[in-house]
């Protein structure tokens, strides 16, 4: 019976081992099923819907005078003195003594034309004056032969010899003689005049300038014909240079007719020129052209400036900001608040929405919507007069359906934009 009971032991299924085994299977898919999974959300973090990509730029904060401005406008640098100089005749350019960027005084020469026919004309001119002050001399002294034959003859007549006949030709003679003398005294009158005349004609081939300035343009060389109205197509110049008086410098801005209340004569101003954004230029308002231009709606301003700087240069941009007298620089008083900071974005940040004027504001990789109050525009930027502080960042291009709490990504500013 001991040899039956081992080999029954022999045949009995040991289960221990596939216990173990099954153990470590189970721990197997069960890592396996864990790294799937995290992996499935890695991938699911990677793939993630991005932020909408957007593009910024800083909403600027003004001091100074320019902060307390009531107006804003943009224009140009204009020469109220500038002209083309021409010469009063036509002819061929002999020489040309003015370059561009010369300083010029009144009366200074900057050409002359070739005077050869008029000096010939002169010429011929003073020979026939000559002439006829020699046919006056004569005339005088055969005067003095016709009243003496005429005293003879009255003398004869009285004496009983002399005919009447004789008389009266003797007095038609001496008559004759008279009217001739008035004759070729006006004739000497007019050659003088003739002689006056081929003068100024050499005089007009040399042109100068008609007020001190400065050429900026040289318009003809030698060897061209000018003239002083267009003639024979491009082949003939009308002006030898253009000659700018920088003393009467000044500005011309276009104002939108809906806020020329807000600009009076006399009122104080800052420009800014475009080539140099940090120089603010106190300037003054001469007067609103009183015309509007119905196409732009807008009403042309003049304005001086308080002192004149060689770095003001006709045709420069210029913004202007029309200052509020009690804000202008120089008031005082205990009235007189300090300007509160203007505070400007570019056109393209502010966006409508409905009725209302929205910007986006971009904090910490979302966007903030944002109603904004606007003020007057100047050039590309507006001024913000509620909703954005300065340094602040607005989205100026980004998507149309771009939503409040929106997570965006900014892209890098274009090449060449600030």
């Amino acid at each position: 019976m001991a040899s039956d009971k081992t080999t029954l032991d022999g045949l009995r299924i040991d289960r221990s081992a596939d216990s173990a085994g099954g153990s470590r299977r189970w721990v197997w898919i069960a890592a396996t099923v864990l790294i799937l999974l995290l992996a499935s959300g890695a991938f699911a973090w990677l793939r993630r819907p991005a932020g909408a990509e957007v593009r910024t730029a800083p909403a600027r904060e003004k001091t100074g005078a320019a902060a307390g401005a009531v107006l804003n406008a943009s224009g140009y640098v204009t020469a109220r003195r500038q002209a083309t100089v021409s010469s009063k005749i036509t002819g061929k350019v002999k020489d040309v003594l003015v370059e561009e960027g010369m300083v010029i005084r009144e009366g200074q020469v900057l050409a002359h034309l070739d005077d050869v026919t008029a000096t010939k004309q002169l010429a011929l001119a003073e020979s026939q004056l000559e002439s006829q002050r020699r046919a006056l001399a004569e005339t005088q002294v055969r005067i003095k032969e016709a009243e003496i034959n005429r005293q003879r003859q009255r003398r004869l007549r009285e004496e009983g010899v002399g005919t009447q006949a004789d008389l009266d030709a003797a007095d038609a003679n001496a008559d004759s003689l008279k009217a001739r003398l008035e004759q070729a005294r006006q004739e000497v009158t007019v050659g003088e005049r003739t002689i006056a005349l081929r003068r100024q004609d050499i005089d007009d081939a040399v042109i100068r300038a008609p007020f001190s300035g400065v050429a900026v343009s040289k318009d003809a060389q030698p060897g061209e014909m000018i003239s002083p109205v267009s003639a024979g197509g491009g082949f003939t110049r009308t002006g030898i240079c253009t000659l700018v008086d920088m003393k009467s410098l000044e500005i011309e801005v276009d104002v939108n007719e809906s806020y020329i209340n807000r600009v009076k004569p006399g009122q104080k101003a800052v420009a800014t020129l475009d080539a140099y954004p940090d120089w603010q230029i106190p300037a003054r308002v001469i007067m609103p052209v009183p015309t509007a231009d119905r196409q732009k709606a807008t009403v042309k301003v003049r304005l001086g400036f308080e002192e004149l700087d060689p770095r003001i240069l006709p045709d420069m941009g210029v913004k202007v900001a029309f200052l509020d007298e009690s804000q202008a620089p120089g008031a005082s008083g205990a009235g007189a608040a300090p300007a509160k900071p203007a505070v400007t974005v570019p056109k393209t940040a502010v966006r409508k929405d409905g009725e209302r004027d929205v910007v986006f504001v971009v904090k910490d990789g979302q966007v903030e919507r944002r109603a904004v109050g606007l003020g007057p525009a100047a050039g590309d930027e507006v001024t913000v007069l509620s909703g954005v502080s300065g340094g602040e960042q607005v989205v100026i291009e980004g998507p149309a359906d771009l939503k409040d709490g929106a997570k965006v990504s900014v892209k890098p500013a274009a090449s060449g934009t600030q």
